[in-house]
């Protein structure tokens, strides 16, 4: 009964807790371990953090969408700030259209030169969802991916021009297919 009534009074205080820091804004928890002084088998608590951890990822300070010159302009807390084109965003997009489903399944995106985006939508606190001119809106770009697109800027277009040549096609080559639309596989 005394077991009972604690775990009662643990799940009670973590509701009334949880309740209090979700209210109060606070997203970040800590999994903490509590064991009963009697010996008995450990249980688990969520409980908030008192102060949230400093993210590790660079956020986002300022968010331009640059229609006319088709490119991104996004500036980060740790200083760095980057113009990312629309095309290298679409044929590097993270969703499974274009990435695949594992290593080695990429799929090659020709003919992005000209793509715009018509709508970017935020999602939550840690990405953006662009929807692009040829219909692709799959990719949710977080801040982590959008850094690092800009950052390795070069060797992405790289990449990109050797699978070109590989494949024996161009940029402005069109794609087969539907535009757009969603992974084939699902």
């Amino acid at each position: 009964l005394w077991l009972l009534h604690k775990r009662r009074r643990i799940a009670e205080s973590f509701q009334q807790t949880s309740a209090r820091g979700w209210a109060q804004g606070a997203t970040l928890f800590q999994l903490v371990r509590g064991v009963l002084k009697s010996g008995l088998e450990p249980i688990f608590a969520l409980t908030p953090m008192a102060e949230p951890r400093p993210t590790l990822e660079p956020q986002p300070t300022a968010l331009t969408v640059h229609e006319a010159s088709r490119v991104l302009e996004i500036s980060f807390d740790d200083g760095a700030a980057f113009r990312i084109p629309f095309e290298l965003m679409r044929i590097y997009s993270p969703s499974a259209e274009v990435q695949g489903h594992g290593p080695g399944q990429e799929v090659l995106q020709t003919g992005k030169r000209g793509v715009g985006i018509d709508e970017l939508k935020p999602v939550g606190r840690y990405a953006v969802q662009p929807r692009f001119s040829d219909g692709h809106d799959t990719g949710i770009f977080s801040w982590r991916y959008l850094h690092h697109l800009g950052r390795d800027a070069a060797d992405l277009w790289q990449q990109y021009e050797a699978r070109l040549k590989a494949a024996g096609v161009d940029r402005d080559t069109p794609m087969g297919g539907k535009p757009g639309g969603s992974c084939a596989s699902h």
